[in-house]
Parts: C-alpha cells; structure tokens; sequence
C-alpha cells in the first residue's frame, strides 16, 4: 500500500533562462515500487526522510539507503531504486533542469558521482518541497518563476543538510574566514591546521566549492567594499584591513575582480551622511536591528 502525489509543468524557453526550472514535484509514502531502470533527460533530488531501500549504480551493483538520505539523479545515466517491500519509505521530489546545474555541479552541490548522499536533517529541504507543492496550484500566474526560485533555495538546503558537514560548514572554512585577514599565504595556512597545501584545497574544495584562494578572497573584498562604501578610511587603510601590504596590488586585484578601482566603487556606493561619518567600522557579523521609531522615523 502506498500513496502519492505529484504535478509536472512545461516552463517556457524564456524561463529558462533563469537558470533553473522546476519540472516536476512529488511526495510519496508507503511500499512503492521500484523505479526503473531507466534514464532521464534532467535532474531529480529525491529525499527519503523516512525508511529504506536501494539504489542500483549502473554496474548492477546495489547499495542500501537508509533515511534520511539523498538520491541524485542526473541526465544520461541509468538509475534502478527502490523502497523496502516490507517497510516502504518516506520520499518528495523536484525534478529540474537549466543551464545553472552545470555551475552548480562545479561548486559540489550537486555530486552526480555520489548518487546517494547521506543528510544530517532532511526538515530544511522538505519544507522548500512542500513551497514547491504549495505553489503548484492550478491557475497560480507565479507558478514558474516562484518554483524555479524554490530550486535554488532547496540545492543550498541540501547542500548545508549534508551528513558529512557540520551545520555551519567545515571547521577548516571557520577558520580560515577568522584568518582570511590575516597576510598569510594558502600554505602557512594550511601548515596552521597541520595539513599539507594539498589537503586544504581538498577540504575548502568539498565544504566551499573553490579553491582556498578564491575563498579567502571572496571574503577579503567582502570585507574591502564594506569598508570603501562605510568609512573614509584610505584605500591603503582599507588593503592593509584586509590583508595586503601592498596598495597597489590591492587595487589592481580589486578591479580585475570587482570590475571598478576602488576609488570608483567607493564613489559609486557613497552616501550623503548628515552629520559626517561614524567612526565605528561596522560589524558585518552583528548588523544593526531597525526598530520603530517616533516621529523621526526608525532607530
């Protein structure tokens, strides 16, 4: 005995290209058959938050799956699975395809290596499913864009739901953003976490999908924006903050990746502030809470 439910849509080409599209959605319980083999033409992410079964790889070979657990099923490759005849299992599933699956896949939020993935706790993605079913009503004039958008929300759910990752991602990525400011190369500070270079781009690799330079660098001129578009502090004082000694490669490193000098960029984000400048550099970690105010508006 089992149950089930599922709707299927045909976005437009013009929806596509947002990136991802939604094809497909379904929830099912109970000791449902099993599936294939077959191949598909797209993607499916089916999450079992409850039971078990198989999963055959394309070798005939046939490995358990117990919940809560991933099922990646990617384009041209054969799949064979199913649920335990005895107890069934609990599953939801979006099928999707786009041009962002490639991007993803690069990044290691979708493994079409590692067709079955355990997760730590499958609630967070069960919930962008059911957004994903909810916004499935006939007649809704969102229904495309509204379920492609749940598309890349539910990659990041199952992406930080992953078993083998801390919930808050990799202590090596923790520290490496508390040190990101710090003028120390990727081998001092992989020497610091007792690993070799090699090592450290595997972890940073699998926790962030980049090398560890790109990394610390996404987090560097994070932090380098902030302070142009926050203070008055001199781009010098700004490259020094976030680890360069040398302005002027911080500046032709800003701009080859920003696509505008410092300077400019500074120009571009500055504001009119009555009353001058703070000279408290703000937290990014702890932003300020905007609360009602009385007649001069928030506070």
């Amino acid at each position: 005995m089992y149950h089930t439910w599922m709707r299927y849509f045909t976005p437009s080409p013009v929806h596509h290209r947002l990136g991802l599209v939604c094809l497909g959605v379904g929830l099912q319980h109970g000791t449902l058959p099993a599936v294939g083999p077959r191949t598909l033409d797209h993607h499916v992410a089916l999450v079992v938050s409850a039971g078990s079964g198989w999963f055959a790889t394309p070798d005939g070979r046939r490995a358990p799956v117990t919940a809560p657990a991933l099922i990646w099923l990617v384009p041209g490759v054969p799949h064979h699975y199913g649920a335990d005849p005895e107890t069934g299992w609990d599953e939801c599933f979006v099928d999707f395809t786009g041009p962002a699956t490639t991007t993803y896949t690069e990044l290691g939020y979708i493994e079409p290596d590692r067709p079955v993935v355990a997760l730590a706790d499958p609630a967070a993605a069960r919930a962008v499913v059911g957004r994903v079913a909810r916004a499935a009503r006939r007649g809704n004039p969102l229904l495309e864009v509204e379920t492609g958008a749940a598309v890349h929300e539910l990659l990041v759910a199952l992406r930080r739901a992953r078993a083998d990752l801390a919930p808050d991602g990799d202590p090596v990525l923790q520290a490496l953003a508390r040190d990101a400011f710090q003028p120390l190369s990727v081998a001092e500070h992989a020497a610091r976490h007792g690993m070799t270079p090699a090592e450290l781009r595997t972890a940073v690799r699998r926790g962030a999908g980049c090398s560890p330079k790109d990394y610390l660098l996404g987090i560097r001129l994070g932090r380098a924006k902030e302070l142009l578009a926050a203070t008055e502090l001199p781009v010098a004082a700004v490259a020094r903050r976030v680890g360069y000694d040398d302005p002027a490669y911080f500046s032709r490193l800003f701009t080859r990746r920003v696509g505008t000098a410092p300077v400019r960029f500074r120009a571009q984000q500055g504001r009119t502030v009555p009353g001058g400048w703070s000279q408290q550099i703000p937290d990014p970690d702890d932003p300020p809470i905007l609360t009602s105010g009385g007649p001069g508006g928030a506070t």
